[in-house]
């Protein structure tokens, strides 16, 4: 094909979005926001034992190469110049935990899923260290609380339990990083010259982060015993980091020397593709996890109601750092892949919104999915999840109908945390990720908010903010933060279609549920056998 044939479309900007389920590429007009073409890999989770989830980070790193040459290859067939992408942004899952070694390139060990809970003991040991065993003691330095959750204590066990990482750190050849770190050190070089860095929101989910002097700490690195030399540069979320290097797994040698300038974890992201730029905005966020973040703008919000403080951007290095207040639910639709992969009532995630809809109602029945315990606003570990308020009539419709509606009782509790937290009650919610699509779940959403909610028409704003950065970076340049510069965005809103009267009952019977579903421990059953109290996320042993 002749370069005359090409489609002009002017500057192109390429997003990763590497989560936990998937990696995708995605490629977006700089001008109009408008996604022109994507590619996406299901990405391996690994169960070696109870509550233990790992991934391959070298299988993560080929998903990322066979995501941004499939792209290519579909722009390529749409007559679209791949020449005309001037830069990348990455977001991906935080907290998931990838030490490896710098010589040869090579991962020392499995990822740690932030999901896992193997650091339960970890966290347990570590809290006998600090006064009165106070979970929130290093709230003020990093806005989070101890907890399985955050990658230094994932670091720690490594640490603790792997000869070969502690040989590797020993020897001055470990590299520790989240995600994002993983993918921008390999994408730009790896052994040979890769660029060794995380931007301030990924940061800011280590424990090891001073949100307020935004550089590691050194009484956290102390504390935890992880040696800084390991911990990769902090960098704004928006600047040139490095350059795509020829792969040989990219056989087009597709983007080499592009400029990497963009880097926000997923639910930055998020909040940045919703143009959540204002005080008081917020999103909520339905992927494997649900994440709800309000921006309170250039002041740090400590809450008094579980939630996590949390960096939500700093667009430039000259730019300042932007904070958000964020509820943190693991399991959103990960309950609906459980239903498909574990009790085999669906086939498909669609089916679930199928049986939802033709059920119209739980009848009664509630799912507290708290498969790897409860996170925000309880951070209680000791959870496990139930189906509670069964009787002869309950069928999988119903189970599925309770499914989708946990999701939105999660969002409701975190919602009225923030509410408490403000003191301004949001008048309506923004959301994104892959369950919006799901109508039954958005219009329940807003039901039990009793606000409205509203779902931009492309839901890909994890991977939009990500682009929104690397294309506004400077020496790019190439994309405005404007809202209203982005004709392809438009919205869908749901408003609630029950009284709140109902809407609370129904609440109030969720919470019964949640109460119930804590202290259950883990070791009282064997491994082997998932009761309908204490569900697991592990399948069933043949």
């Amino acid at each position: 094909m002749a370069a005359s044939d090409r489609m002009v479309l002017g500057p192109l900007v390429g997003a990763i979005d590497q989560g936990t389920s998937s990696t995708r590429f995605l490629v977006f007009n700089a001008k109009t926001a408008e996604l022109l073409s994507h590619h996406q890999v299901e990405i391996q989770q690994k169960f070696p034992k109870e509550g233990w989830v790992e991934q391959e980070p070298k299988e993560i790193l080929k998903s990322v190469h066979e995501c941004v040459e499939r792209t290519c290859e579909k722009l390529q067939q749409l007559n679209i110049d791949i020449t005309n992408i001037k830069a990348i942004g990455v977001s991906n899952q935080r907290e998931t935990t990838v030490v490896w070694d710098k010589t040869t390139g090579e991962p020392l060990y499995n990822a740690i899923v932030w999901l896992d809970l193997r650091t339960q003991s970890t966290v347990e040991r570590l809290l006998k260290r600090i006064p009165g065993k106070n979970k929130a003691f290093f709230k003020f330095k990093t806005g989070l609380p101890l907890s399985t959750y955050f990658s230094a204590v994932k670091l720690r066990w490594l640490l603790d339990n792997v000869e070969e990482i502690r040989q590797a750190v020993d020897d001055g050849r470990a590299m520790f990083g989240t995600i994002d770190s993983w993918l921008i050190w390999s994408l730009t070089g790896g052994k040979n010259g890769g660029v060794h860095c995380t931007d301030v929101t990924n940061a800011s989910r280590t424990m090891l982060f001073n949100i307020h002097s935004l550089e590691w700490d050194p009484e956290l690195c102390q504390f935890f015993d992880i040696p800084v030399e390991i911990l990769p540069k902090v960098r704004s979320s928006s600047e040139i980091y490095g350059l795509m290097k020829i792969c040989p797994s990219l056989k087009s040698g597709a983007l080499t020397g592009v400029p990497i300038s963009g880097c926000l974890g997923d639910q930055s992201a998020a909040l940045v593709g919703q143009m959540c730029f204002q005080d008081g905005q917020a999103k909520n966020t339905y992927g494997t996890g649900c994440f709800l973040l309000c921006n309170t703008g250039q002041k740090s919000v400590f809450s008094e109601h579980g939630l996590l403080t949390t960096i939500a951007y700093k667009l430039g290095r000259d730019k300042p750092v932007c904070y958000a207040l964020e509820g943190s639910v693991a399991i959103a639709g990960a309950v609906v892949r459980w239903l498909r992969d574990n009790l085999g009532i669906v086939k498909t995630s669609q089916e679930v919104e199928k049986l939802a809809a033709e059920a119209g109602t739980s009848y009664g029945c509630y799912f507290v999915p708290a498969f790897s315990g409860l996170y925000a606003p309880y951070w209680e570990p000791s959870a496990r999840g139930i189906i509670c308020g069964l009787t002869q009539f309950t069928n999988k419709n119903h189970i599925a109908f309770a499914a989708l509606e946990a999701v939105c009782f999660q969002t409701r509790e975190i919602l009225d945390a923030i509410n408490k937290d403000c003191g301004i009650p949001l008048s309506q919610l923004q959301v994104d990720g892959g369950m919006t699509a799901n109508k039954v779940l958005m219009q329940l959403q807003s039901d039990i908010l009793c606000i409205p909610v509203v779902k931009p028409s492309m839901p890909e704003t994890t991977a939009l903010g990500a682009a929104m950065a690397a294309g506004a970076a400077e020496g790019v340049g190439i994309w405005s933060l404007n809202p209203g510069d982005l004709t392809a965005v438009t919205c869908e809103r749901f408003e609630p279609q029950i009284n709140p009267e109902e809407s609370e009952f129904r609440y109030a019977r969720w919470k019964k549920a949640v109460m119930k579903s804590m202290g259950w421990e883990t070791s009282e059953a064997p491994s082997n056998v998932i009761s309908i109290v204490g569900l697991r996320i592990e399948s069933t042993e043949d």
